[in-house]
């Protein structure tokens, strides 16, 4: 029998020669399967560049601690493909099983019968056929790339759609400008359907999502800063709506920037007809929420065993400006709570803006350690990542993987021990993950 992965990777032999973003391929396919995006649970739509997944790891654990079972489909994966589709169950849900996961890949295979088809819609299309065959109360659906045109935006009738912070990523498909990326993912605003924006750091992204909103009839619509808002007091973070005000807990996933993803989730379920969830339930859900390798702490397994004695090993697939920014100033934070050097073991694809990544560290981070990623083939050579660090004002030096620099900051002498955050891919933050045998669960 075949394995899902050898089915997916017999599915890269059907991608189209031009790559277009459509959703005339996925429409044909879902039609062939019986049209499954009409027989889910309630769906909450997220679009946005970056916090998208952190605002639904919050939104389910919430409803998770209101006793709701949640379908969520997330991408990319880290370690295994199966953690992108997660079947809701009472008591929380678990990722797909193998046999399943095959048997879906497998009747999507044969309705798509050889046509051309790109590897995520027609698993997007198994994923839907997945969640429509298994009970749940809501289902949590991310967006892959952009939203407009993105292979999930085949909801007719979602119950929220959520826009989370934008800045610039996949501008080779979406734009060169914040303001053209803004109006793609704009694109899930359904007519009749709540609409939640985030707080945007850009103006005119966000004049863009509000244009874009009126637009399509989104109603109502709800903006962070303006309709509801987060802020921390004496240690607690306080939530505001126009109905509504909440003394919680501060969240589990950590930064400042969580505060803001964790105010989206709420405003978010609130829109989609959860208003009326005690307080405590949802701080019972911030203070669970999980979201590996963004700003987690490894502090078990393999790898903190070759850091130098003592250290901080923090993990984050941040890869973006933005991702850049959120993640420095998180550190700067860190720093006042505990002064520490800090050390950056980098690992980027050459489809991202390295340099912006990295400059604002600069004055931050001690030095950067560059490293390969063997297993991607769009990988920066270390060097090349090296090169750049420097560009951006950062002391740098190329090593052969996560592993060998680690080596090389053992074998110093340290008169503190160092916080050490290696980051700068999602792909890297997978290998490291399956280095350090801690998959997601």
């Amino acid at each position: 029998m075949d394995s899902s992965d050898a089915l997916i990777a017999r599915f890269l032999a059907l991608h189209p020669k031009v790559i277009d973003l459509s959703l005339d391929r996925i429409l044909r396919l879902l039609e062939a399967l019986g049209r499954p995006q009409d027989r889910l649970p309630p769906v909450i739509h997220v679009a946005g560049t970056n916090g998208k997944g952190s605002t639904v790891a919050f939104m389910r654990a919430i409803l998770e601690a209101a006793g709701e079972s949640v379908h969520v489909y997330t991408s990319p994966h880290l370690v295994r493909f199966h953690e992108r589709i997660r079947l809701g169950a009472p008591g929380g849900g678990r990722f797909v099983e193998e046999a399943r996961l095959v048997e879906a890949l497998r009747a999507c295979e044969a309705a798509n019968a050889g046509q051309p088809i790109t590897v995520f819609e027609i698993t997007t299309a198994a994923a839907l056929l997945l969640f429509a065959e298994s009970p749940a109360d809501v289902l949590l659906l991310e967006v892959g790339l952009g939203g407009r045109l993105d292979a999930t935006n085949v909801i007719d009738r979602p119950a929220a759609t959520v826009v989370t912070p934008i800045s610039m990523d996949h501008s080779e498909y979406l734009g060169d400008t914040v303001s053209l990326i803004a109006a793609e993912k704009a694109g899930i605003f359904k007519r009749g359907a709540p609409a939640v924006i985030a707080y945007q750091q850009d103006g005119a992204a966000l004049a863009v999502l509000e244009r874009e909103a009126a637009r399509r009839g989104a109603s109502p619509v709800r903006i962070g800063g303006q309709d509801f808002s987060i802020h921390e007091e004496s240690g607690r973070l306080v939530y505001e709506d126009e109905d509504r005000l909440m003394d919680l807990a501060q969240p589990r996933l950590a930064g400042r920037h969580q505060h803001i993803n964790a105010a989206t989730a709420i405003a978010a379920l609130r829109a989609a007809g959860y208003s009326r969830l005690p307080a405590a339930t949802i701080e019972a859900g911030l203070t669970r929420a999980d979201w590996p390798a963004r700003l987690q702490r490894l502090s078990r397994g393999r790898l903190p065993g070759l850091a130098p004695d003592g250290a901080e090993i923090w993990l984050d697939g941040g890869h973006n400006p933005d991702g850049g920014r959120v993640l420095a100033a998180a550190m700067a934070e860190r720093e006042e709570q505990a002064s520490a050097p800090l050390v950056l073991v980098v690992g980027m694809l050459g489809t991202k803006d390295s340099e912006g990544f990295l400059k604002p560290f600069s004055g931050l981070a001690g030095e950067v350690l560059a490293v390969s990623m063997p297993s991607q083939i769009a990988a920066r050579p270390a060097e090349e990542v090296a090169a750049i660090a420097r560009q951006a004002g950062l002391p740098a030096s190329a090593h052969a993987g996560v592993e060998a620099a680690l080596a090389a900051l053992s074998a110093r002498t340290w008169e503190r021990a160092p916080r050490i955050v290696i980051c700068g891919s999602l792909y890297l933050a997978g290998e490291v993950l399956a280095a350090n045998g801690t998959p997601p669960t």
